[in-house]
């Protein structure tokens, strides 16, 4: 395979966040990424098994890998958060700022139900001050894909939406979202299957007017204070570009 630079990359070949945004204190101060937790569960032999350990490393798995795809988001799950386990940014082609985003991640391995879908419309209401106002998205990740009766509740929902299904493994095998969603940024964004080259692998990659792009994370951010983050120090780039046989 090899891949050939489009023109079309050059109009957004990297993009700065200028906004601040205030993050609700951590749950805790003993980790704050997935290597960080999983020296923590070693140190103090926390059971691999217990909802505390499966929970906290999925969610960090989800952080560390939508991170490829354009998502900056912190772990934020604590006591009366409505259900909202990651706050953050995703920055896309398809918007000229940044789409806020409010995600809960579920790690489940049966199916999911539509009441999870209301359980995230319930979530809009109780996000943090700059996760209020247009141009928030809601985010639910899960392991396995939406069934019909989820697809359904997210097409009906008057929130923009957001479906993942992301493994435990950190594969994205699923995204989707609602037309409110494409209304509030994502309008000509997509998704597509790309080779890998590995084996035959496959992986789950962005669209953009038809188009394949890498959405990726470059640079970290400054840190202002314990609640403050700047974007000005967090940088996206945006690669373009064709598949052909190689």
């Amino acid at each position: 395979m090899s891949r050939t630079a489009n023109p079309l990359a050059s109009a957004w070949a990297s993009t700065r966040l200028k906004s601040t945004l205030i993050y609700p204190d951590p749950p805790t101060n003993n980790h704050h990424d997935l290597p960080s937790f999983l020296a923590y569960a070693d140190r103090t032999g926390l059971d691999q098994k217990s909802t505390l350990y499966v929970g906290t490393h999925y969610e960090y798995t989800v952080v560390q890998v939508l991170s490829k795809y354009g998502f900056y988001l912190k772990r934020v799950g604590g006591h009366s958060d409505y259900g909202i386990d990651l706050l953050g940014t995703w920055n896309v082609p398809s918007s000229k700022e940044p789409l806020r985003v409010l995600a809960q991640c579920k790690a489940i391995a049966r199916k999911s139900s539509p009441n999870l879908v209301r359980e995230l419309e319930g979530a809009f209401v109780g996000a943090p001050v700059g996760w209020k106002e247009h141009g928030v998205l809601g985010v639910f990740v899960t392991e396995k894909p939406a069934t019909k009766g989820v697809r359904d509740s997210l097409s009906r929902s008057r929130w923009p939406m957001c479906f993942i299904s992301c493994t435990r493994a950190g594969h994205v095998q699923q995204m989707l979202w609602n037309h409110r969603a494409e209304e509030d940024g994502l309008e000509g964004l997509g998704v597509g299957m790309r080779h890998t080259g590995r084996d035959g692998e496959s992986q789950l990659s962005m669209l953009w007017k038809g188009q394949h792009i890498l959405l990726e994370v470059i640079t970290g951010v400054r840190r202002l204070d314990n609640a403050q983050e700047s974007f000005d120090g967090l940088q996206f780039v945006h690669h373009a570009y064709s598949e052909a046989a190689g």
